[in-house]
């Protein structure tokens, strides 16, 4: 209990201080954020879009992780947990999708661009949507499992191409990243990046306590079904 309240008020202040902190050309004060050039205030977005495309990314490499010790050791609360996973990990790239989209508005004009970045998680989705489709299309618990664990080691091989590398090998109207050393690309100010850093901290630990909230409860739906068929 101590630990979500923790949570939920780490939370609050971080949404609160990414949207409220005024953002001036020449900060005199540690709650004033510098304006990025070429960014301005849409530079706010940052602190919710990439800690859910962070979040996307370590979900579904522990799908991976899960599918792999599924296949080893046939445990189905490996499976349990590499679902789960895949679940938030679909649903974080959905909010990082939105996310892109609104800043994409304001950016560019409108809400998509079919920018590689854009394209590559639009990608991703498909990919990760294929694989609820496999768990669903088949009934035999043991079959659904293996199948989904090595589709979900698939899936997370090639989603660095298209997170990372395809957005960089191709032109894109998507800003350099903003955790560039260069000033020239933008890089932080101190007190910028300690709010960066502590959204990305306040993003990661919603996701675990959403993980373990999800497994709990699909252990509980498995032991369920397995009486019901017992």
């Amino acid at each position: 209990m101590t630990l979500r309240i923790v949570l939920g008020v780490w939370m609050v202040a971080v949404i609160v201080l990414g949207i409220s902190l005024p953002m001036v050309d020449n900060p005199q004060h540690w709650y004033e954020l510098p304006l990025i050039p070429a960014l301005g205030e849409r530079a706010r977005i940052m602190f919710f879009h990439v800690p859910t495309a962070w979040l996307s990314v370590l979900a579904f490499v522990s799908s991976m992780i899960y599918g792999i010790k599924y296949l080893r050791k046939k445990n189905p609360d490996d499976d349990i947990k590499s679902a789960s996973a895949a679940g938030l990990g679909f649903i974080f790239c959905v909010l990082a999708t939105v996310t892109g989209a609104l800043w994409a508005k304001f950016s560019w004009g409108t809400y998509w661009n079919w920018d590689p970045r854009q394209t590559s998680i639009f990608v991703l989705l498909l990919i990760y949507g294929a694989y609820f489709a496999l768990r669903s299309a088949i009934d035999v618990e043991e079959k659904r499992a293996t199948l989904a664990a090595v589709y979900s080691i698939i899936a997370a091989v090639v989603m660095p191409f298209f997170m990372f590398i395809m957005p960089r090998i191709l032109e894109s109207l998507h800003p350099s990243p903003i955790l560039s050393v260069s000033k020239e690309q933008g890089s932080m100010a101190p007190n910028m990046r300690v709010l960066f850093f502590a959204s990305l901290a306040g993003f990661t630990g919603l996701y675990y306590w959403m993980w373990n909230l999800h497994v709990r409860a699909s252990r509980l739906e498995f032991h369920r079904s397995m009486k019901a068929g017992g």
